[in-house]
């Protein structure tokens, strides 16, 4: 599939305001590689697919990681972190994206990770800070990834570890390890 289709094929699976917001992470994701040395066709490509199953309905997704035993534990926690590896499963397998960089990007564009590689931390900054994104934070966000990905990365998360608290959410695992792991990369620097 190229680029022209999977844009349309995707733009079916979600309404018009999401549209727009992938465009802003795709722009937000091109500029934050050439800014940080990744991969810019990467990038857009993750953006590209990253919400494609966001707006499924619940029982679909969750049918999708039973079935295709996707990361099961993230059915335990919040319902807007389940279209983060059934996007992943859809790109591979529907679209035919096979770049594992790609993939893992989308996987986890929600959640984070330890470990995060350069594409998965540009993925996860450009959904968070798009230029459609207006909520408290967001600009000091903003400001950081102009001169420090892995910084507006561990900001990003420690205000959405935050904001989680304050509404009595369970924190999904995976965010407090990528807050851990970013903190521990950044002290060994």
């Amino acid at each position: 599939m190229d680029r022209l289709q999977l844009i349309n094929t995707v733009k079916q699976e979600m309404p018009q305001r999401r549209w727009l917001h992938t465009e802003g992470v795709m722009q937000t994701a091109i500029e934050l590689a050439r800014r940080f040395g990744g991969d810019p066709e990467k990038a857009e490509l993750a953006a590209i697919v990253h919400d494609t199953a966001k707006y499924w309905a619940v029982d679909r997704m969750e049918r999708m990681i039973r079935e295709n035993n996707l990361d099961i534990q993230v059915l335990q926690y919040e319902k807007e972190l389940w279209h983060a590896p059934v996007g992943a499963w859809v790109a591979e397998h529907v679209y035919g994206i096979t770049d594992s960089e790609v993939l893992n990007a989308v996987r986890y564009h929600t959640s984070g990770r330890a470990g995060m590689s350069l594409l998965e931390k540009i993925v996860w900054v450009a959904d968070y800070i798009e230029p459609g994104r207006s909520f408290p934070g967001v600009e000091q966000v903003r400001a950081i990834s102009e001169t420090d990905l892995d910084g507006a990365l561990l900001s990003g998360l420690m205000r959405t570890i935050d904001f989680l608290k304050e509404k009595g959410k369970q924190i999904y695992p995976l965010t407090l390890e990528a807050r851990d792991s970013l903190q521990q990369e950044i002290l060994e620097r």
